[in-house]
């Protein structure tokens, strides 16, 4: 099957919440981690990547503002919505991301992709979810 066949097959779900990136220096990253009482809650989804350069958490506003005060100098980028295509992926797919990305982009539609073991996922914000959703939809077996 190729990536169009299965993004056929796939439902897209939306969190319920709203969602922040931030973005850490190494010194702020290190204060959260000292901190336990700053850690997510567990009920929302949430994520942390570090790389050489930053660490990026992404967490629903409740949590955000929860650490707000510890990562005044973090760079944010805030009301975004978390779409996850509810299809398990192997990993010998190739450009269902990329199918995605092309389809929303070819609309103007600004997104962050995040992958996770075997589902993908995007941001959208907030005020560009109605498009995003109703287009997707034309491609896609559900929306929930």
């Amino acid at each position: 099957m190729n990536a169009l066949e299965i993004l056929k097959k796939t439902r897209v779900e939306v969190a319920p919440e709203t969602f922040a990136l931030v973005s850490l220096s190494e010194e702020s990253w290190t204060k959260l981690l000292e901190n336990p009482e700053l850690s997510p809650r567990m009920t929302a989804p949430f994520m942390i990547f570090k790389d050489r350069y930053e660490t990026t958490l992404l967490l629903d506003e409740i949590d955000f503002e929860k650490i707000r005060y510890a990562v005044l100098n973090a760079k944010t980028e805030r009301n975004f919505r978390l779409l996850t295509f509810d299809i398990e992926l192997d990993f010998s797919v190739v450009g269902f991301l990329a199918e995605i990305t092309r389809i929303l982009a070819e609309r103007e539609i600004s997104i962050v992709a995040l992958s996770a073991f075997s589902r993908d996922h995007l941001l959208v914000k907030q005020t560009d979810l109605a498009k995003a959703l109703k287009i997707l939809g034309e491609y896609v077996e559900e929306l929930c």
